[in-house]
């Protein structure tokens, strides 16, 4: 099963970062979040990305072209134009990488990445947020209720999307970003069968997945949830970024399960 990662907004909420980089490519520890997201799916055995792209989307196709050398020890020989490399840690990612265009959202992003997923399904999350999510487990409850879409639902105060649910998963309404807290909220980790491409027939330039796509789902019954107890940590503004840089620095970084 691939791994859709939406890597293509502009972070403007995190200026002081993404200016001369994009938000994905922040750093965490010295790798950046992208990174940090990918070993995750990597610890449950899925190293198949699809990363859409837009903002800055050279920055992560170069980082990736040297993704061997950056994690190796390397002797370079100026004179005869050679390199070395005696050794290397870099993980065993399969990467493709898809400039989905500078201002598309998030509707349109998926919509052209479904060429690469084959027909199969996928899962697919933000660009931006961590958590310590079971993903074998997150996979088996989607196989288990047989719908179109499942995402994974955290209980926390509400800057995001609030959803209303049957006691068996089944989710009744989905809002982006209400007023109010403590209700459950979309935290990413989609588990989607292809079937979803049904809700992205249209123009989808400038409207975000969790708007309408997501909402449409819903109403028809096709999306599910699966409530994750544990972290999870989305880098929307510069305070996140340095609480995430702390947990890592102290050991206390609950996502890393690799």
């Amino acid at each position: 099963m691939k791994v859709v990662i939406l890597a293509g907004g502009l972070g403007t909420r995190l200026m002081e970062e993404t200016e001369a980089r994009p938000k994905p490519m922040v750093e965490i520890g010295g790798k950046p979040i992208l990174w940090h997201i990918m070993k995750i799916y990597e610890a449950y055995g899925y190293n198949d990305f699809i990363l859409c792209l837009g903002y800055k989307a050279q920055t992560i196709k170069e980082y990736f072209l040297n993704y061997y050398l950056y994690n190796s020890d390397v002797s370079i020989d100026v004179g005869k134009n050679t390199v070395d490399v005696h050794f290397s840690n870099s993980e065993s990612f399969k990467v493709t990488l898809v400039d989905t265009g500078l201002t598309t959202n998030t509707a349109g992003r998926i919509k052209k990445i479904q060429k690469y997923v084959q027909g199969e399904a996928f899962m697919l999350t933000y660009g931006d947020g961590v958590a310590d999510i079971n993903i074998t487990e997150l996979v088996d409850f989607h196989k288990s209720h047989g719908k179109l879409a499942t995402l994974t639902t955290i209980q926390t105060p509400g800057r995001f999307g609030n959803i209303e649910m049957d006691p068996d998963g089944t989710v009744q309404h989905f809002v982006e970003k209400p007023q109010g807290d403590g209700m459950w909220i979309n935290g990413g980790f989609f588990v989607l069968e292809p079937g979803i491409f049904k809700y992205l027939e249209e123009d989808m330039e400038n409207i975000q997945w969790e708007n309408k796509p997501l909402r449409e789902i819903a109403q028809d019954g096709e999306l599910s949830a699966y409530k994750h107890a544990g972290f999870w940590k989305p880098m929307d503004a510069l305070r996140d970024r340095i609480e995430l840089e702390s947990l890592w620095s102290n050991g206390e970084a609950k996502w890393k399960i690799w």
